[in-house]
């Protein structure tokens, strides 16, 4: 699951919108941001099988990211920051941490069984990778009525649905080159490839709602 996680944040933004869509959408990836980190630090470990069908990604040890528990802690986390740093209303608040939650649900449904129940133990995944053609087909449905949503919340407001399109239009370029094998299997060319899109794609939430935000 890539642009799919997003389809959370264009949901949530619809249903609560006094949190900026930026907050939503970097919570979205929020443990994939520090995913990244973790495997340029050497602390998380992640290597490619180009044997393995759809993802070539072998996700061998993730548990400070990934783990269910961890995800707990890093949407209360996401949550108290974005209440606390951003002033946000708790509702907001709470909606973020959602998001940041939603990951790990959303993950459950493609990752093969590497995702830990508990830290280091109890690895589950339902395995969609395993058939790219209908995981593909999921992400964007789920991309479409995520967008559908913010774009209903826009046009109620009287908002222009140019930003939703090329937000939308940006996500699926994006997706389009996930699905081109890695450049570099290093953990630092991941790891740092992985941050850089998803700051970006956050840069391009903030632009794509700073005339709401204003």
């Amino acid at each position: 699951m890539f642009v799919g996680h997003y389809a959370a944040s264009l949901a949530a933004k619809a249903i609560e919108p006094r949190a900026p869509l930026w907050t939503y959408v970097i919570g979205a990836q929020l443990i994939d941001i520090g995913w990244g980190g973790l495997i340029m630090a050497g602390v998380e470990k992640v290597r490619i099988d180009p044997t393995l069908p759809g993802s070539s990604l072998d996700l061998y040890h993730m548990p400070y990211t990934h783990s269910l528990p961890a995800v707990v802690l890093w949407s209360l986390a996401g949550a108290l920051a974005v209440r606390f740093v951003l002033r946000l209303p708790v509702r907001a608040a709470v909606f973020v941490g959602l998001a940041v939650f939603s990951h790990w649900i959303l993950d459950l449904l493609v990752h093969r069984p590497d995702l830990e129940l508990w830290f280091g133990d109890g690895k589950v995944g339902f395995g969609l990778w395993n058939y790219p053609v209908p995981e593909q087909a999921v992400e964007i449905g789920l991309l479409a009525l995520g967008a559908a949503a913010w774009a209903w919340l826009r046009g109620r407001a009287g908002q222009s649905l140019w930003p939703v399109l090329a937000f939308l239009a940006l996500l699926v370029a994006v997706q389009i080159a996930a699905m081109l094998p890695p450049l570099g299997g290093d953990p630092v060319s991941m790891g740092g490839s992985a941050i850089a899109v998803y700051l970006v794609v956050g840069l391009a939430a903030w632009a794509a709602d700073r005339r709401k935000a204003a």
